[in-house]
């Protein structure tokens, strides 16, 4: 048994679990890292990096058929092999998969594979995976352990999440899909329908309509990305809708008809009206639910809530010794949440001093559509909510030289001031990368920077960086170029 006692065992090898294993393992931790099926978890498989890969097939598509716009000849339409596609996707993901292997052994870091429950007090019993070890073409790394009775003082749960299913509506694999079956479609439906307008829902919708499908997507709330600001979301919906994308909110699914290959889903409309759409596929993407089931938290009374981990802001449960992190632990379900959350948790249990608590307000949220959204801190909306006197800046990308050089000139950034104090407390870009321009914000945020911080800092230009120096200006009535 000497040889299975840890420092911290970690269970789950998502970027939550693999980010917090390296950092136990550099604060001289011995670590155990337990796994059922994908080292890199749902986020390097099936999840964040493959969806890029696919969204960038469809980008590439899009602007080849706009070729002629940027004074180019193209022979006939470019067409899309979605065989090559998704091999291209899974290529990416597999390439990232072997680099979480080669971490592990790097860090001297022990994957142990199998189905982990908790046993007890600092007690693990590692069983025998229900479902398939990793992909075939990649090699199963040499630092391995199996099933087994395992300890360790410390414990964190990092089990990650997975596709919610509506009563009467659930996933198929056939007809109804789930993320899963999106991201490696055999063939192009010629319709297809989103239900849900989140973070997957839009990225899926939108790469398919990229590919030639008819797309509609179905959502329950007044706007798209309904986490967003309704400023924000408008434009990208706008945006989408004129690339061919039809969107009907305030609506839901009620029921679907499945026929030998195709559906039939009832839509009703917040008038009550039931309007029956056909399509070849659907995409169920109403969410997502914690993995808590199988691994003995109600055995040890660890508290959980709407089908997540309570924990505080350094992840810790209830329980004395055990921790969770990432999605398990609740929203915002995104991996650089896990990422951050895993490496506060782990430093509290080292005794790293000054470690922070997880300041959720901010967390950037990123959605990889096109335009792509980005945004951190408190909507107009819910600023006002919190009795926040505001100053609110707004800067379109038209007026920007590099946008209409690239020819993305629609967009806007957005940026929300506390009226008193100057802070900075939320901003709000739609458009062409912002999701890389998203992170000038979020460390403006971390800094408690003001307004005349940003006023006195320099932009290089010309870039659409500018754009977020003019939304500042414009907050206070100085925008230059507009």
């Amino acid at each position: 048994m000497a040889d299975n006692n840890y420092d911290v065992l970690i269970i789950g090898s998502g970027p939550g679990g693999y980010v917090t294993a390296i950092r136990a393992a550099q604060l001289g931790m011995k670590v155990g890292i337990i796994e059922r099926e994908h080292l890199g978890g749902i986020c390097l498989n099936w999840g964040c990096i493959p969806t890029k890969a696919l969204l960038r097939s469809g980008e590439m598509l899009d602007y080849a058929n706009r070729a002629s716009e940027y004074g180019l000849k193209l022979e006939g339409k470019m067409t899309a092999d979605v065989k090559e596609v998704v091999k291209r996707s899974r290529g990416v993901s597999m390439r990232l998969n072997g680099g979480v292997g080669f971490l592990m052994k790097k860090n001297k870091i022990d994957v142990i594979w199998g189905e982990a429950k908790l046993a007890g007090k600092g007690k693990v019993t590692v069983g025998k995976p229900t479902k398939k070890i990793m992909e075939p073409q990649n090699p199963i790394p040499k630092n391995i352990k199996g099933e087994g009775d395992y300890t360790a003082k410390h414990i964190i749960v990092a089990t990650g999440a997975r596709p919610r299913a509506l009563p009467g509506i659930e996933p198929d694999g056939k007809l109804i899909w789930t993320y899963f079956e999106a991201m490696v479609p055999q063939e192009l439906p010629k319709k297809l329908i989103v239900m849900g307008s989140g973070a997957i829902g839009i990225e899926f919708a939108s790469f398919y309509n990229s590919m030639g499908c008819d797309v509609t997507v179905v959502e329950l709330m007044p706007n798209i990305m309904p986490v967003e600001d309704p400023e924000i979301s408008g434009i990208a919906r706008k945006a989408l809708e004129k690339h061919g994308l039809k969107i009907i909110t305030e609506a839901k699914v009620t029921k679907v008809e499945k026929k030998s290959n195709s559906i039939i889903a009832h839509v009703e409309g917040k008038d009550g009206k039931v309007t029956p759409m056909e399509a070849d596929r659907m995409i169920s993407a109403v969410g997502v639910q914690g993995n808590i089931e199988g691994l003995g938290l109600e055995d040890l009374g660890i508290k959980t809530d709407r089908g997540c981990v309570v924990i505080d802001g350094y992840g810790k449960t209830n329980v004395e010794g055990i921790y969770a992190i990432g999605d398990v632990a609740g929203p915002p379900m995104l991996a650089h949440k896990a990422e951050h959350e895993g490496v506060i948790c782990i430093e509290k249990i080292a005794g790293v001093p000054n470690v922070h608590p997880m300041e959720k307000d901010k967390i950037p949220g990123c959605t990889y559509c096109h335009p792509q959204v980005a945004s951190v801190g408190l909507t107009e909306a819910k600023a006002k909510e919190a009795g926040i006197e505001t100053r609110v800046g707004r800067y379109m990308f038209n007026a920007n030289g590099k946008a209409i050089a690239l020819g993305e000139d629609n967009g806007m950034v957005k940026t929300i001031f506390n009226k008193k104090t100057g802070q900075l407390i939320g901003a709000h870009l739609v458009g062409a990368e912002v999701t890389e321009l998203i992170q000038g914000f979020v460390i403006a945020m971390n800094l408690e920077t003001t307004e005349e911080e940003l006023m006195h800092t320099i932009f290089p230009h010309p870039t659409l960086s500018e754009m977020m120096k003019e939304s500042v200006l414009d907050a206070y009535g100085r925008v230059l170029n507009a």
